[in-house]
């Protein structure tokens, strides 16, 4: 745990999807040539005590963006990284550079409510491992139906990276289309890897991570 003098003076953040931990962009760090530390914050703890949804999250998350002293790399997986675009539109000011990884810019709702079927049919102990109780998954899910950041994107100033794992077929679409609709956008494949890139190729994100 970093302090607080120290943590705000950073400026890289790496936020994780739904279902992972701050610990899941440890293999990507340590790819990395990093000489600074990297602020990887914990989204469950950003809620804890409060109504698990979307507003309350995006919230927190953008309170302790707010906190640093300079303008912020953000670098944000699936839920993470709806969260970084959500604060790139808001704050364009405050972000330096942005990378979205398998990130819709509007909620697929179709997939999302299927989602929310499997994760009724799913025994609790398995949500618990991954931090949220199961009702806190489902209420999340539901208060994020809307989310549509189409209209807003042009809000969004700085250079960014979408990132798509070639196996992530529910992502690619959405992700070639962001491409297009950012100013300052490009796209990279990541050959190999399905959603969570920053699990299943730490090295390959590592190395394009460096390039920004």
């Amino acid at each position: 745990m970093y302090n607080r003098k120290e943590y705000f003076a950073i400026g890289k953040v790496f936020v994780h999807g739904l279902g992972q931990t701050p610990e899941s962009w440890n293999m990507v760090l340590s790819s990395m040539d990093e000489t600074e530390k990297c602020v990887c914050p914990n989204l469950v703890e950003g809620v804890k005590n409060q109504n698990v949804n979307y507003k309350n999250l995006y919230k927190a998350f953008s309170e302790l963006c707010d906190e640093f002293d300079e303008s912020i790399n953000l670098c944000g997986l699936s839920l993470g990284g709806v969260l970084a675009l959500n604060y790139a539109i808001e704050r364009p000011e405050k972000v330096k550079s942005l990378v979205l990884i398998a990130t819709p810019y509007k909620i697929p709702k179709m997939l999302l409510k299927l989602q929310n079927i499997c994760f009724r049919f799913m025994p609790k102990s398995m949500f618990q491992q991954m931090g949220f109780e199961k009702k806190d998954y489902i209420g999340l899910c539901k208060s994020m139906m809307e989310l549509d950041f189409t209209d807003r994107l042009d809000n969004i100033s700085c250079p960014v990276m979408i990132v798509c794992g070639e196996k992530d077929n529910a992502n690619k679409k959405a992700a070639k289309e962001l491409a297009t609709l950012l100013k300052h956008a490009k796209l990279e494949i990541v050959s190999g890897a399905g959603h969570e890139v920053n699990v299943e190729a730490p090295d390959k994100l590592g190395k394009l991570l460096r390039s920004i």
